[in-house]
Parts: C-alpha cells; structure tokens; sequence
C-alpha cells in the first residue's frame, strides 16, 4: 500500500500557489486572520514545504526561514531555523499530514546545516509540538490577535 500523501519541498510556481491556497483555507478563511498580515517579504526567500495527496490536491503546507531572515525570530543565533505557517486542509487533518510536514522541514534545515528549529506556537497546538520534541520557552504573547509561545528543539 503507498502514503495517501507524500511531502517535499514546494519547487516553482504551481507549488507555491497550492501552499499559499492552503494558508489561505487554514488561516484567513478558518481562523480570521487578515490576508495582509498572513503573506510577508520572507515568502520570497523561505524554503516552502508541500503535503500533497495521492491524487496530487495540496493537504498541508508549512515554511522554513533561515540565515538572515530567521534572527529576528530565533533570538538572533544564525545556526537556528525558524518555522512558520504550518496549515493542514481540514479535510485532512487526523492523518498525521502536520507531524510529517514538521519532519520534512526539520529535513530541509538540516541540509542547510541547522543546529535547531524554533517556532511560535498557537498555545492550543503546544502539545501537538512537544509529542514532537519541541520545548517552550519564554512567554506567552499574541500573534495575528491570537495567543503563542515560542519553541525549539535541537536537530
């Protein structure tokens, strides 16, 4: 029996339009966020990453900011990925889509010689991050007018 997806990274125009679609299902339609504040600058240079299903329809999406961009973000150590936007379809949550969206960026970091990956949490999804080895860190504060934590774990 094959995957009922598989997940890479997002390559050319097609692909980067089915992972912003995604985000714009997940966070502008689902969850309110305005679309001015949902697509930034860093999307130009992030490293995408793209669940797709067996009958190619995009399930999930998530990003990777590295060098430069990511220091705002990570405490300001180069050596630390930051990821972001992680958004699987409703349709195909339960599937374990997010969990090997999160691996498949953690596998681009490495390449790119990573020693860690930070992110900020929605805290309702802090317990989905620890089960993957995430650690939280510092406060909480709101983001898009909604409350997060930051997160690491060590690659």
């Amino acid at each position: 029996m094959t995957a009922p997806y598989g997940v890479r990274e997002a390559l050319g125009d097609e692909d980067r339009e089915a992972c912003f679609a995604v985000r714009r299902e997940v966070f502008v339609e689902e969850q309110g966020v305005p679309q001015e504040i949902e697509y930034d600058a860093y999307d130009a240079t992030a490293v995408h990453v793209l669940a797709v299903g067996a009958d190619g329809l995009p399930l999930g999406t998530g990003r990777l900011l590295h060098g430069a961009d990511a220091v705002g973000k990570t405490g300001a150590d180069a050596s630390v990925g930051s990821l972001g936007r992680l958004a699987v379809a409703k349709a195909a949550r339960g599937l374990g889509v997010g969990a090997a969206l999160v691996r498949g960026i953690e596998d681009v970091a490495r390449e790119r010689g990573l020693s860690a990956v930070d992110l900020h949490a929605q805290t309702h999804a802090l317990g989905f991050y620890e089960r993957l080895g995430y650690v939280a860190y510092g406060p909480e504060f709101p983001d898009a007018g909604m409350p997060h934590r930051a997160m690491r774990r060590a690659l």
